[in-house]
């Protein structure tokens, strides 16, 4: 069996809840093979776990932060069952992808043959309205991934309006984000700001409708999501881990969702492939340092996106971006 099989061939007892983003293409980057170990990183519903154990006789760590998304994996780890030297197919790690080689090394790895992402926040989470990611129902304004920690509404009702504007300037890329943090900090003297509804509604009430029909409080909350997780840290922090345990001929598959992450990757990809911005033959400087020997080779140089078909089928699909990148040398090695 083969990464080319169709993942139709997935376990039918088992119901991921949705077809993660892209995940042919996943399963063409990541080309599973007998008897190799992956690693996917930000488990959510186990889709594209699923997907890999059906595509070959391999095993999976699968990694999440969030301890719902870790009894969903347990249940699919019963469901695919043991390898032939009693090994589980599918073992899970709980904690964020940012510690994947700490959790792996305790748990008597240090090396595997691929890397999966799937950045951002997942559809269970959206979906769930006690999360407090969404602004389409309403629940308490929490988006912790981790059930744990200074949830969203600690920072709405706590931070300076300097804190407030950086974060949804910076993170959540919101162009009107002084007025956004000026209207929050008077609306708190009034009220504490507990769901999402209550903050989407004080956004709204500043920032005019988007042309492109994007809800007005999107960026702002994207950019609390992202505040509260420490995304992009945890995104620096993955990657380099990543990196750090592909054996020869192992691969990392990036599904990045919006520019901020997207930027991340490119970069970080780029330099382990060797193409490090910033040297120029007229700067002696650069020149004498020399162009740092590549470990790694990009699969393709621009970021792969979704076919128009999947697009029409799940909107969320629009802004995906997929990279990847593969440790050079052989798996034979």
């Amino acid at each position: 069996m083969n990464a080319m099989n169709s993942p139709a061939a997935a376990r039918p007892d088992y119901d991921p809840g949705h077809v993660p983003v892209m995940r042919n293409e996943v399963l063409e980057c990541l080309a599973p093979r007998d008897g190799e170990v992956y690693v996917d990183g930000t488990f959510g519903g186990g889709g594209y776990t699923n997907a890999v154990l059906a595509a070959a006789d391999c095993c999976v760590w699968g990694i999440d932060r969030d301890p719902d998304a870790i009894a969903r994996g347990e249940t699919l780890a019963r469901v695919w069952g043991e390898a032939p030297d009693g090994t589980p197919r599918l073992r899970m790690l709980h904690g964020g992808f940012g510690t994947m080689q700490d959790m792996l090394h305790t748990a008597g790895t240090d090396h595997v043959d691929g890397v999966m992402l799937d950045l951002g926040v997942s559809s269970f989470q959206i979906d769930e309205a006690e999360r407090g990611f969404s602004f389409r129902h309403d629940g308490p304004l929490d988006m912790r991934m981790g059930k744990a920690g200074r949830s969203a509404a600690d920072i709405v009702n706590t931070a300076s309006e300097a804190e407030l504007a950086d974060i949804f300037h910076y993170y959540g890329e919101e162009r009107h984000a002084r007025r956004v943090a000026r209207t929050v900090v008077e609306a708190r003297k009034t009220t504490e700001l507990k769901t999402t509804l209550q903050l989407a509604e004080v956004i709204r009430s500043v920032v005019p409708s988007d042309k492109s029909g994007i809800d007005a409080a999107t960026r702002s909350f994207q950019g609390l999501r992202i505040a509260v997780n420490d995304e992009l840290g945890e995104i620096e922090r993955g990657l380099e881990q990543a990196l750090a345990l592909l054996s020869p001929g192992g691969r990392l598959v990036v599904v990045s969702f919006h520019s901020l992450e997207d930027r991340i990757v490119k970069r970080v990809m780029a330099a382990a492939a060797g193409q490090e911005p910033g040297l120029s033959r007229h700067d002696p400087r650069s020149m004498s340092r020399g162009k740092k020997a590549a470990s790694f080779s990009l699969l393709f140089r621009k970021a792969m996106k979704p076919s128009d078909e999947e697009c029409r089928r799940n909107p969320r699909a629009r802004s995906a971006k997929l990279r990847a990148l593969s440790r050079l040398g052989s798996s034979d090695d």
